[in-house]
């Protein structure tokens, strides 16, 4: 009376014949994991910029904060060079 019993799927073991490795030679593994403090079962916005926050707390890096404020200056002043933005309007006209 096979019919009512739901399928099961086959399980299968495979081992490299030559992997002399430790753990799984075939996981996925992203690059910067091991670097940040990441809980991807936390899908809120709110819970994501805590994540964020805690994460740039307990790992800063000064250099890479610096590029990162040279490259956003530099994408505004293209931006206000693009749309004809005067700057003599912080000037005080005599």
């Amino acid at each position: 009376m096979r019919f009512f019993k739901p399928l099961q799927n086959k399980s299968y073991d495979y081992k490299p014949r030559y992997y002399k490795g430790e753990g799984n030679p075939y996981e996925i593994k992203r690059k910067f994991n091991e670097f940040r403090v990441n809980d991807a079962s936390n899908k809120g916005v709110k819970q994501k910029l805590v994540n964020a926050l805690t994460d740039y707390k307990t790992n800063p890096d000064k250099q890479a904060n610096r590029r990162v404020l040279i490259i956003v200056a530099i994408l505004v002043l293209i931006f206000l060079f693009i749309i004809d933005f005067d700057l003599s309007i912080f000037t005080t006209a005599r």
